[in-house]
């Protein structure tokens, strides 16, 4: 557990990090945006319920060729679908882990059922190349603008020639 919150406060540190540039020693705190707060469903805290997913290995490897190219494009597409639905806020994969660690899920649910229903629409899941663990985590509301931010990163794709 000690390797997830270290992860997830490495996810959120370069995020909070972005939203605005750092402001001299001087400076003060930023004021409290009581719209902002209510919009990323933050408590009085700043900080909200997910439910983080873990994809590990699971028990049937897709062979290599078309079909697993187009199971690990539903993969993508299913994450965009539920990221543009404002369920899912991170998602990632993991460098080779020897655990089978394969990458993750931040979902913005409720509880662990509704995460369940939502991983159990993509294609990895349905075809067993990857199994899920769910667990609850609490963290900082401001991860909710990480689709937000992460699509300003984005260059926009090439014109097609």
């Amino acid at each position: 557990m000690l390797r997830l919150a270290v992860l997830l406060s490495l996810c959120l540190l370069p995020l909070a990090q972005a939203a605005e540039p750092s402001p001299g020693p001087a400076a003060t705190a930023p004021a409290y945006d009581a719209a902002l707060a209510e919009r990323l469903g933050a408590d009085e805290r700043g900080m909200r319920s997910y439910v983080l997913v873990i994809l590990k290995t699971g028990p049937k490897r897709m062979p290599d060729g078309e079909e697993r190219k187009a199971m690990f494009a539903g993969h993508f597409a299913n994450m965009e679908r539920l990221s543009n639905a404002g369920k899912l806020v991170m998602a990632g994969p993991f460098s080779a882990d020897p655990d089978g660690w394969r990458g993750l899920f931040l979902f913005a649910v409720e509880d662990i059922e509704e995460a369940r229903r939502l991983t159990e629409t993509d294609p990895v899941i349905v075809n067993g190349e990857m199994v899920a663990e769910y667990h609850r985590w609490y963290g900082s509301a401001a991860a909710m603008m990480t689709p937000e931010i992460h699509a300003r990163l984005q260059p926009p794709p090439a014109a097609a020639e």
